[in-house]
């Protein structure tokens, strides 16, 4: 169950065929679970492959074009509630979509988008497909569960782009950034519940997930990334997180790359501080607000282009006047940050945080997603709505940091043994097993 700014609950499933034609389901709900349906879109058009992107390391560019997109109903409730937004914030062509006091007619399909009558109604939900323009496909061998097998496992996942945090930018933002993968109905991660109820739904039967225990916020422990994270604006980071529950204190290594397989690091950010109690969020349901004070950092430069950068800074603005070199760390906390980097201290973000547990009774910590123009939660009407990409708890003690590596991608070598980011192969077209899937 995916949780998009605003917040939005949805699971989604796309199907691309050879003739570059598409047909995507998006499902939302009124809940976090993904349990209780609200309506169903059905959206078809075309896409086509262009090149890589120059933004987005490992990405390629596309274009798309959007056929049609019908919207199904499944309350009255929810029916009433889009056909007001329609209703109020369209144009002269859409005012009249639903009129008022029209009963909820299960099954029935209503046309949005039509590129034939050149009808577009889909503004008022904040619908765009720009994620499209953003693709990148993955693969990675997953190790067989069970003991006394050995082996592994092929998995493809498809990246697309990222959803602004702002809903009026949604409409016209085009992404740097990623969305959680999407899994390939054929070649996903075991164990996956979710893949085939999501796979096997229709905008007439929405998926509903299975119920998954709620776990209390306890936050102890360290948590670290479970893979090279892409960030708008071209940020390629792992994190690493160390809480201390007893006194509410925290430490946090935020380790930055050039490169989207998070192999040529750039800076290491350290940062550590308090926090609050948390509380429920009366805005996201099943999240807990927290506020984070960060009081101290130090940063580590790791190439020459930073060290450079750094002893270039207005002096006194980020550590001692022109006394950074590679791999030397250096507290910032006496200059009051680092502005080169737009590190203030001392420094509040009001937070949204989220745990749960896995397929594999693994747990995971859910931590707000950073705003897409690349300001700071600073306020509380400023905090997330929505989340990163999951931490996992690791089981190693703090003090054993240093011996920490992060995910090795399993790509493919190049003709010298080193591991390349490849471009788009003609693999992005992971669903074609599903062509027997009526194009109607």
């Amino acid at each position: 169950c995916e949780v998009r700014p605003g917040p939005e609950f949805l699971t989604r499933s796309y199907l691309f065929y050879s003739n570059r034609l598409f047909k995507a389901y998006q499902f939302y709900y009124w809940d976090p679970s993904c349990r209780d349906p609200s309506y169903s879109l059905v959206i078809k058009g075309k896409l086509r492959l262009r090149q890589a992107s120059w933004i987005t390391r490992g990405a390629t560019e596309a274009d798309y074009h959007l056929h049609k997109v019908g919207i199904v109903f499944h309350s009255q409730k929810a029916m009433r509630e889009v056909a007001a937004w329609i209703n109020q914030t369209s144009g002269e062509g859409c005012r009249g979509f639903l009129p008022p006091g029209r009963t909820w007619a299960p099954g029935a399909l209503y046309e949005l988008l039509s590129a034939k009558t050149e009808r577009d109604c889909t503004a008022a939900l904040g619908f765009a497909m720009h994620e499209l323009s953003l693709v990148r496909v993955e693969k990675h061998y997953q190790p067989l569960l069970q003991p006394q097998q050995s082996g592994s496992r092929l998995v493809e996942e498809l990246y697309l782009g990222d959803i602004h945090t702002e809903w009026v930018e949604r409409l016209h933002y085009r992404p740097t950034g990623y969305q959680r993968p999407m899994q390939s109905a054929v070649h996903h991660v075991h164990p996956c519940p979710a893949c085939g109820i999501i796979y096997r739904a229709d905008e007439h039967h929405p998926p509903i997930l299975p119920v998954r225990a709620q776990l209390p916020m306890q936050l102890s422990g360290s948590w670290v990334s479970t893979h090279c994270e892409v960030r708008p604006a071209v940020l390629f980071l792992t994190r690493y997180f160390i809480f201390h529950g007893n006194n509410h204190t925290w430490e946090g290594y935020y380790y930055h790359y050039s490169d989207p397989l998070c192999k040529q690091p750039t800076f290491t950010i350290y940062a550590s501080g308090r926090y609050t109690q948390g509380i429920p969020s009366s805005k996201v349901r099943g999240g807990t607000e927290l506020a984070f004070k960060v009081t101290q950092a130090r940063v580590t430069p790791m190439d020459q282009v930073t060290v450079m950068m750094l002893n270039s800074s207005e002096p006194g603005s980020c550590g001692l006047t022109s006394s950074w070199s590679a791999g030397v760390e250096q507290d910032i906390t006496p200059t009051n940050g680092c502005l080169a980097l737009g590190i203030k201290l001392p420094h509040t973000e009001y937070e949204l945080f989220k745990t749960e547990q896995d397929t594999k009774d693994r747990s995971l910590l859910y931590v707000g997603e950073r705003p897409t123009d690349g300001s700071s939660p600073d306020s509380p009407e400023k905090r997330p709505t929505s989340y990163q990409a999951p931490l996992i708890q690791c089981a190693g003690a703090s003090e054993e940091f240093s011996n920490y590596v992060s995910l090795k991608y399993l790509g493919k070598k190049d003709a010298n043994r080193s591991e390349a980011l490849k471009p788009l192969p003609v693999a992005f077209l992971l669903f074609i097993a599903l062509l027997f899937l009526r194009w109607d």
